[in-house]
């Protein structure tokens, strides 16, 4: 009997490693990586990766008449891209470096900080196709992944997705890949509801089967990419799903596992679902409004930037104390 995770790879569904651990990556032999800085900030924090910490505070500082502050910013962008050049060494597909979740809702800074990193990946001698560029999907992050898949070519990974409204927006923008978070949708439900959910009725497995047959049903080529996953039933319900990005212990997980993994989702018969049809095209108000209503995706979506954002300013005080 195939492992559990090799019945979900030949369910259609291709695996990716949410992970900054490269051990790990090459391990389980995704065809994808993606990462975030919460994931490089716990990276960082082993010895066998204080070398491309060093690495890149090097090239910071090389970068003469630039005040402190400018060059802790260089050296972080250095280092996202320092621990994806390794990532793509092991892998044979795209990584995904996220854009400072600080520039959440700064659409012209978040592409600007997008057009850096593909200048440092293109430095480096590595591609914009082996990229993805992560960015929220606020309004602002949606309209950021619309300017740099239309005018620059480079393909983007809306994340912090919580709501089949994001989910829309993000395919009419054109978004070459959606993260909708599974994980985090059940948190929320847990602690709102005190109800214990199982795999068959978990409502993060709910909103990416809502978003994926959405999708099919109106033709739309943005890959739908499950992530942030508690458990191996929330993977398993989502077999057949175009992407699903995974850690290392789940990975492990399945690896461990013969148990039957059947195919849950299907391009084909969302055709005859009866799926309403809606547009956010040039219309932020009625994007807002409909967001607005669902108060987990709401919530959710702070939290995710929050924590981030958090996670960048440690990495960044890190950096700090060692350029001075």
């Amino acid at each position: 009997m195939s492992t559990s995770l090799d019945q979900l790879k030949a369910s259609g569904t291709v695996v990716v490693s949410d992970s900054g651990d490269f051990a790990s990556i090459g391990k389980y032999k995704p065809q994808d990586a993606t990462t975030n800085p919460s994931l490089i900030l716990a990276a960082t924090k082993k010895p066998e990766y204080a070398a491309l910490l060093d690495a890149a505070i090097e090239q910071a500082n090389k970068e003469s008449g630039k005040s402190i502050d400018q060059k802790v910013e260089s050296a972080l962008d250095h280092l996202l891209v320092q621990f994806g050049k390794k990532i793509l060494e092991i892998i044979p597909g795209k990584v995904s470096t996220e854009v400072d979740a600080a520039f959440s809702f700064d659409t012209k800074a978040s592409v600007n900080k997008a057009l850096h990193i593909i200048d440092l990946y293109k430095a480096e001698g590595i591609s914009k196709d082996r990229v993805l560029i992560k960015v929220a999907s606020t309004w602002e992050g949606i309209k950021a992944a619309e300017i740099l898949q239309r005018d620059h070519g480079i393909d983007c990974n809306l994340t912090l997705m919580f709501s089949l409204v994001q989910a829309i927006a993000a395919a009419e923008a054109g978004a070459f890949l959606i993260s909708p978070f599974v994980g985090r949708i059940l948190d929320w439900y847990k602690a709102s509801t005190k109800k214990t959910y199982s795999k068959e009725d978990d409502p993060g497995v709910a909103s990416v089967k809502a978003i994926f047959n959405y999708y099919k049903k109106y033709g739309y080529k943005t890959i739908v990419m499950g992530a942030s996953f508690r458990n191996t039933g929330e993977i398993t319900e989502l077999a057949g799903c175009d992407y699903l990005t995974i850690s290392p212990n789940l990975l492990e997980d399945l690896v461990n596992s013969d148990a039957p993994v059947p195919k849950k989702l299907d391009a084909a018969g969302a055709a005859a679902l009866d799926i309403e049809k809606k547009s956010y095209i040039n219309d932020e108000p009625t994007f807002r409004f409909d967001f607005n209503e669902d108060q987990m995706a709401v919530e959710k979506l702070r939290e995710g930037i929050s924590k981030f954002a958090a996670d960048a300013v440690t990495l960044k005080d890190i950096i700090k104390a060692k350029l001075q």
